[in-house]
């Protein structure tokens, strides 16, 4: 077995990988994307590893559940505008052809 198909079968080197590409990004940097529809909002009560695992394993129903119980939404042109205005920086990882992104959670104190 490669080492390619190894990490597309194991969920801890799938959360390893998904972990380093992850990356804070503005909202400004990903405007080819959403021209394209592959941005997909996170809701803050998911964690962002584990959304782009299910991806990556392709569970279907898992993602599915997320999408009916619009936990996953993708970013529509509302939201594209309001975080363009504010120069929004997200939390962001490529689950190809996707784009995940979430809203940084608040620091708490």
């Amino acid at each position: 077995m490669s080492d390619t198909n190894e990490i597309l079968r194991d969920p801890e080197l799938i959360r390893q990988k998904l972990n380093h590409d992850t990356a804070r990004i503005r909202w400004s940097a990903l405007q080819q994307p959403q021209q394209q529809e592959l941005v997909i909002r996170v809701s803050a009560d998911l964690d962002l590893i584990d959304v782009g695992c299910q991806f990556t394993l392709d569970n279907h129903d898992r993602v599915r559940a997320w999408l009916e119980q619009a936990q996953l939404q993708k970013v529509d042109e509302a939201q594209s505008q309001t975080w363009q205005a504010q120069d929004r920086e997200l939390w962001a990882v490529v689950v190809a052809p996707w784009v995940l992104v979430q809203e940084p959670k608040p620091a708490s104190n």
